[in-house]
């Protein structure tokens, strides 16, 4: 007897230590579909609450000079109570800085009509600066960005990779997949890498995820769009930033369906169809026809022969050749490899896998889109450089 109640001790333990913590943020926040004239702001509680973010142009007045209106995460009218906090900003201005400040307030009962409120959390804005962000320009001329992938929750790799960019002088991080070995629970994603993205950048500088392989394993990968809802709430999306389009996909595994690794519960060529036919209407769109450059973000590249990558070759790569695609940037190899332009039915633009332990680095102007590769030690790997009129 006595070892069975040891055993149901042991094995509610862990709720009993949550319940006596202080109520508190866990993680975050970080932020999410930066336009010219919104965003996303995300950040995490360790027990169910409100939550609602305070924004004030940064226009070098204090913080408390006056009251900030409230924004809150609201769903259908209601404001959500969640261990999760989204908070959807519109109506700024375009290139303009923002300063903002978070909130959240325990739910600790709620019935048919009342609702029972604890303690309040928030960042801090008395004992240090608030945090900032800057709204997109429409008409920027340059735009600068990096990308990583393939992290698989070495926040030591990540951290020297991330180290070797100017964080105020770059516009715009990508994760193009595998940021993680799998999306089992919450605390797994942010201790694998977003508790080092957020304290690195992504609280305030504007970035985007672009979903691998591996994003796509575990109980909590069906919730990889709630935590990471890119532009449209999809993990495929085009963004537009100077005088580049990015056609950000989703390729989505790398296995058939069927097989026994995936333990039935893969659907991935007939969401890969989907996306194709959101793909060849989107490249239709001005944003990408009138861009001087055209950059494809991708995790797998369309070579490799496994049938992930094939579903990459037969199913995007025929649309973005005939759309003019000038550029993909790819990991999941865990190597360095540029395959120039193919002839016939291959890819007729340049691809360029970044491995595990290097960082892309690039910035695009008039004159050219410059792309460059640096190792873990800072070293140039290798270098790209298209033109406008390619």
């Amino acid at each position: 007897m006595r070892g069975h109640l040891f055993t149901l001790w042991a094995l509610l333990l862990p709720w009993v230590s949550v319940a006596q913590q202080p109520f508190a943020i866990s993680h975050g926040p970080y932020l999410q579909a930066m336009g010219t004239t919104g965003v996303d702001i995300l950040w995490t509680t360790n027990r169910p609450a409100i939550g609602w973010v305070e924004l004030a142009p940064d226009d070098g007045s204090h913080f408390y000079r006056e009251e900030r209106t409230r924004r809150y995460a609201v769903r259908d009218g209601i404001k959500r109570t969640d261990t999760l906090h989204r908070v959807r900003i519109d109506g700024l201005a375009p290139a303009t800085a923002y300063r903002y400040r978070i909130y959240s307030q325990e739910v600790t009962g709620h019935s048919w009509g009342k609702v029972q409120y604890g303690a309040v959390q928030a960042t801090d804005v008395y004992r240090k600066k608030p945090l900032r962000f800057t709204t997109a320009a429409p008409d920027a001329p340059s735009v600068s960005f990096a990308v990583i992938n393939d992290i698989h929750g070495k926040n030591d790799v990540m951290r020297d990779l991330l180290g070797q960019v100017d964080v105020e002088e770059n516009d715009l991080f990508f994760f193009n997949g595998d940021m993680a070995s799998f999306f089992l629970d919450e605390s797994q994603v942010f201790t694998d890498f977003m508790d080092t993205a957020i304290a690195g950048f992504a609280a305030e500088h504007a970035w985007y995820y672009a979903r691998g392989n591996h994003e796509t394993r575990g109980p909590f990968a069906v919730r990889f769009s709630d935590y990471f809802p890119g532009i449209s709430g999809k993990p495929y999306f085009l963004l537009r930033r100077g005088p580049v389009c990015f056609v950000v996909l989703d390729s989505g595994e790398d296995k058939p369906d069927t097989d026994v690794e995936y333990s039935g519960i893969a659907a991935f060529d007939a969401y890969r169809d989907e996306e194709a036919a959101w793909l060849k209407e989107a490249l239709e769109r001005p944003e990408f026809t009138e861009a001087p450059y055209k950059v494809v973000i991708c995790h797998m590249p369309p070579f490799g022969g496994w049938h992930g990558e094939r579903e990459v070759a037969t199913k995007f790569v025929p649309l973005l050749n005939a759309a003019g695609a000038q550029v993909m940037i790819s990991g999941h190899l865990h190597r360095h490899v540029k395959q120039l332009p193919q002839q016939g039915d291959g890819p007729a633009f340049p691809i360029l896998v970044n491995s595990n332990t290097a960082l892309v680095k690039a910035t695009a102007d008039a004159q050219r889109l410059r792309i460059e590769v640096t190792g873990q030690d800072g070293k140039v790997v290798d270098t790209l450089v298209i033109d406008p009129s390619r």
